[in-house]
């Protein structure tokens, strides 16, 4: 099974669960995905989801100079992004156990 197609699915989810934690800039949000197990993520379709995420009014936005070069832009969740990640949750809950039900039966 190609987990690139299946990572392009729950990007949005794996995002919004990151930044959860903390507020973060998109290499960052790269780095922390890659450090959870998502290593096939690519940089563009990281940094294209938050471009996306913001313009659809889910995460805020601002930026901070960078001692180490250019200012970076932080992204964080706001009250549609938050409730955007509750209901992905949900999603994913429901659909990670009806797989996991189809699955055991075949491999236990």
């Amino acid at each position: 099974m190609d987990s690139s197609q299946l990572l392009k699915g729950v990007l949005d989810l794996a995002v919004l669960a990151v930044l959860d934690e903390r507020d973060s800039y998109g290499y960052d949000v790269v780095r922390r995905l890659r450090e959870a197990g998502l290593e096939d993520v690519g940089d563009a379709s990281v940094y294209g989801t938050l471009r996306r995420l913001f313009k659809s009014g889910a995460l805020t936005s601002y930026v901070v100079a960078s001692a180490e070069g250019p200012h970076r832009k932080y992204y964080g969740l706001n009250d549609v992004g938050r409730a955007q990640l509750a209901a992905s949750v949900t999603t994913w809950t429901s659909f990670a156990a009806t797989m996991a039900d189809l699955l055991k039966e075949r491999h236990p």
